[in-house]
This record gives C-alpha cells, structure tokens and sequence, in this order.
C-alpha cells in the first residue's frame, strides 16, 4: 500500500512531516512493533522519534533538573538508531506559534508540538509546557530511503492524534492500529509470528 492511499495528504507533495510510521512486520528487528513521528521529511530525508520504545533509565540520569517535568512514567524513551549520545525533548504547546515568538527554547514544529532546548533551564520554558518528552537518539532516513521502504511495505503511515506522543498505554502500537477506520485495523491482532497470523 503506497503511502497515498493511507491518506496522506496531497497537496503537501507527498511530504509525512507530522504523521506516524507504524511498523509492518516486514520493518526490521529494531522497529518492531514501533510508531515514529515524522519530525520533518521533504526531497533531502527524513527524521522522526520512535515514541513507544521506554527505557529503563529515568530522566534524572542524564537531565536531573528535567525529570520533574516530564509526562509520565518519567523515563527516557529510545527515539531512534541515530546518535544515541544526544538527547531531544519534545513538548507540546498550548498556544503554539504565539508562545514562540515570547519564550526563548522553544522552536514550533507542528499541531502544537515543538523541540525544547535542554541547555535551556526548565524554569523558563515549564510555564508553557502540557507536556514533555525525552528521546535518546532519532530516527534518520537518507534522500528517497523513507520512500523506498514506504514501497517495500516497511510501514504504515497514518494520521496523528495529539496526544500521541505523550501517550501511556502499554501497547501503542496496537492502540493506533486499533483506531483505524479501516481494514489495517485487523493488524492489530498480528502476532509476530508470521505463521500464526
């Protein structure tokens, strides 16, 4: 299934910035069961944060003055392959562009969500926070890559809701599936073995 007929949107030549991924057991052992966020995708690549793949470590190990500020369950989530020795905080918003314009940290993405600097001290931007999260590491595909597995059958690309990426529900990936209006909502019920489907 291409990419278009999942409902992306047209007039926006093609581009996911702002949709989720959700693997396909076709996608690879360390996107199994993920939903990615597509930060920014146009001719040149694609970035996006795995948002269902928590780690063990709380905030507080690598940000201590961050962990009281973080959505729940206050730990670091693996947001990708792609430099895990760097740390991206995802917020969102409540009146998005305007905020930006007076609170320094905070660079607008979409739909009321931004990146926060962490360099920045979290009493500044807190205020106008509803939420935070913190990814180690990202998700990176090259010109035309993302595009070559949308082929392959790697993903499925749907719509956003907003609070995904703060959700807490043990079982994202098939939360979203589920949610579906549509026959891909039966590949929820998938098993990873291929046999038993």
């Amino acid at each position: 299934m291409s990419a278009g007929e999942q409902g992306t949107p047209a007039e926006d030549a093609g581009s996911l910035t702002g949709h989720l991924l959700v693997a396909t057991p076709m996608t690879g052992e360390f996107f199994e069961r993920s939903v990615v966020l597509i930060l920014h995708h146009d001719e040149d690549g694609a970035t996006g944060v795995t948002l269902n793949k928590p780690m063990s470590a709380e905030v507080a190990a690598v940000l201590p003055d961050w962990q009281p500020h973080v959505t729940a369950p206050g730990v670091l989530f693996q947001g990708g392959p792609v430099q895990m020795d760097s740390a991206m905080g995802l917020v969102s918003v409540p009146g998005g562009e305007a905020v930006q314009a007076e609170t320094l940290g905070i660079s607008m993405l979409f739909g009321g969500l931004a990146l926060v600097d962490l360099d920045v001290p979290p009493p500044v931007v807190v205020p106008e926070l509803a939420g935070l999260r913190i990814f180690v590491g990202y998700a990176g595909w090259g010109a035309g890559q993302l595009e070559a597995e949308l082929v392959q059958g790697a993903w499925y690309v749907v719509e956003r809701e907003p609070r995904d990426p703060f959700h807490e529900t043990a079982d994202f990936w098939r939360e979203v599936l589920v949610r579906q209006r549509s026959s891909l909502s039966l590949v929820a019920n998938y098993t990873s073995d291929p046999e038993q489907n």
